[in-house]
């Protein structure tokens, strides 16, 4: 069995991407050895961690990654996240021992910290449909960060140097979507080595309900870029049925969201537990998100596939990708009166169950376990 050393960098509150390694770790331990090197942004010692910061390299990380590939001594680095503690160092200690190296990109924000200027962050554009930056006249400084200048100056230049080493290093890329491997390959990265390698879900959906209850579900971080209040406005518009909107998460646009739509047909859950959540999900009509961002893969609408619930979604990025085609449920991104149409369409039943049994048969298909490892070996060996 060929052996595969993990690298990422764990997010302060833990989100869709470090599950994501984690379903992945379970998912290669079954063909692979696999070994993990976890970084954490906890800060020890704030003055080591300001001459880190301003070297943009972390030596402590390049030691500890040395270390590991001496002992465990890897056929394949796959590297996720490296914000910040594992730092771009890590990068030269892979292409310094010639080792065969999988650089896997879970979001954008390499794109949208690639400049100090707001206004080549967002082009001609008045938000950034990777982000959700929005434009800000009195404003010049590309404040990644909303609450801190330094910190988006450290992420800036970490992702200067990020893109420069994906440009001009021989490792192979994975990303989750056709549409992620154009929107690099636009950016000067040779699309020969850029392979479709999406997270593995297993199917874990052993609970079967008798009949849906009559609500929908959105779930995930509640700010202003994911659309929330236009899906509310649009879902109360409907009025269908008496349908309840039920969301869950939290985020910077709760508290005000929650106070504005103190109403009968609207509940705010916080934030629950995955076990919580995935219950929700399988006694839903449908899941509905109204994101104003390209997003990567989907794990809300995934999860609710593998429940046999529909998702209605906008046509953005690669969401389409993990559905069938000629779907009847996606929608024109930023066109609201199409949400309100597609929202209107859930008052049929059958209909609805024919379509999360559909969506649950491809996705199956897409993320079958047996082809993912196939294609996993077919990148590791690729010279």
């Amino acid at each position: 069995m060929k052996k595969v050393l993990i690298i990422h960098n764990k997010y302060r509150e833990e989100g869709g991407e470090d599950l994501s390694v984690q379903n992945e770790i379970e998912f290669l331990k079954s063909e692979f050895i696999v070994k993990t090197l976890y970084f954490n942004n906890y800060i020890n010692s704030k003055i080591k961690q300001s001459i880190y910061f301003i070297l943009n390299k972390n030596l402590e990380s390049k030691k500890i990654l040395k270390k590991s590939l001496r002992e465990f001594q890897p056929d394949v680095v796959y590297v996720h996240n490296t914000w910040f503690k594992a730092s771009p160092e890590i990068f030269k200690v892979l292409s310094k021992n010639n080792i065969n190296t999988i650089v896997k990109i879970h979001n954008f924000r390499y794109s949208c910290t690639q400049s100090f200027l707001l206004r080549k962050h967002l082009k001609n554009d008045e938000n950034c449909s990777a982000c959700g930056m929005e434009k800000k006249n009195t404003i010049l400084f590309n404040k990644y960060f909303p609450d801190s200048y330094l910190k988006s100056i450290f992420v800036i230049r970490y992702s200067k140097k990020y893109l420069k080493i994906l440009k001009s290093q021989n490792f192979k890329i994975a990303v989750l979507t056709k549409f992620h491997r154009q929107f690099l390959n636009e950016l000067g990265i040779d699309n020969k080595k850029i392979y479709i390698f999406p997270n593995y879900l297993q199917d874990n959906t052993k609970i079967q309900k008798l009949k849906a209850k009559n609500y929908l579900v959105y779930a995930g971080r509640i700010s202003k870029e994911k659309g929330i209040k236009e899906l509310i406005e649009s879902f109360l518009k409907v009025k269908n049925k008496n349908m309840v909107l039920k969301i869950i998460g939290n985020g910077p646009y709760f508290d005000e969201l929650k106070a504005l739509y103190s109403i009968e047909f609207i509940e705010f859950l916080g934030q629950l537990k995955n076990e919580e959540v995935h219950e929700v999900i399988n006694n839903s009509t449908a899941v509905v998100t109204a994101t104003k961002l390209f997003e990567g893969q989907p794990t809300l609408l995934c999860e609710a596939s593998m429940f046999s619930v529909p998702s209605i979604f906008p046509s953005t990025g690669g969401i389409e990708e993990f559905f069938p085609q000629n779907y009847p449920l996606s929608f024109e991104q930023f066109n609201y009166e199409d949400l309100e149409n597609k929202l209107k369409l859930l008052n049929n039943d059958e209909s609805n169950k024919m379509i999360g049994r559909s969506n649950k048969h491809f996705l199956l298909e897409y993320l079958n376990k047996e082809k993912l490892i196939s294609k996993f070996n077919l990148i590791i060996n690729e010279k």
